[in-house]
């Protein structure tokens, strides 16, 4: 199979998943990219199972429209159920990078509020260690230069992603050279410590609960409880 092919088998592995766990009344957060698209698509045709959506940026919520999918602002709702997203890099103890599409904070928000995150991704995305992909860092826009000196001290190498303005009308820096990164936990903690940033991609303090992973050979699946 193509990653296009493991992205649809993944995304539809999650819809088997969310629909075993949801009732009529829930609610469904919904990522960002293109295997979370892939699951908008699929789970269109079961809108009707589940009360609505709650989306980590403007597009996802207009695809989720598209198909007829009631979305709602985050603070008009209760509880989210359940949360699907994708992911640019995953380890064995299901922490994560996570921004390529400028969604970071949005999502990272969703991730807190949900009572479970689901992470699906193709088997490209597996790693052992994070930091290959460049970590994004959401930074307020006046601060960006100050942040970039202050990741420098950390021993990355940020490069500003131009011409691109998040749903919250901030800026990103691409965190290069991370790798092989020691505690993620740590790491996220220092960064969201410096004056500037509004949140960085690392999903370590609080991972995702289960993972969905396409391979050649099939869906594989990686819980936190199966990480020891």
């Amino acid at each position: 199979m193509d990653q296009n092919q493991l992205k649809q088998a993944v995304a539809q592995a999650a819809v088997d998943y969310t629909l075993k766990r949801i009732e009529d009344d829930s609610i469904v957060g919904i990522g960002t990219g293109s295997t979370a698209n892939c699951f908008i698509d699929l789970i269109a045709k079961h809108r009707h199972r589940f009360q609505g959506t709650v989306a980590s940026s403007e597009a996802s919520a207009e695809r989720l429209r598209s198909h007829g999918i009631p979305v709602f602002e985050l603070n008009a709702v209760a509880e989210v159920h359940i949360y699907i997203d994708g992911a640019d890099e995953a380890n064995p103890q299901l922490e994560l990078i996570k921004g390529g599409g400028a969604a970071l904070t949005r999502e990272k928000i969703v991730t807190a509020v949900a009572n479970e995150f689901v992470c699906i991704a193709d088997e490209s995305k597996w790693v052992d260690y994070l930091g290959t992909f460049p970590l994004p860092v959401e930074v307020i826009p006046m601060a960006r230069s100050h942040v970039a000196r202050e990741l420098v001290k950390l021993g990355g190498d940020p490069v500003w992603r131009e011409n691109v303005v998040t749903d919250n009308g901030n800026l990103i820096l691409d965190v290069h050279h991370l790798y092989p990164m020691g505690s993620a936990c740590e790491l996220e903690e220092k960064i969201n410590q410096i004056t500037g940033v509004v949140t960085n991609g690392l999903f370590a303090i609080k991972p995702a609960d289960i993972l969905f992973l396409a391979t050649q050979q099939g869906i594989v699946t990686h819980t936190a409880i199966s990480q020891g």
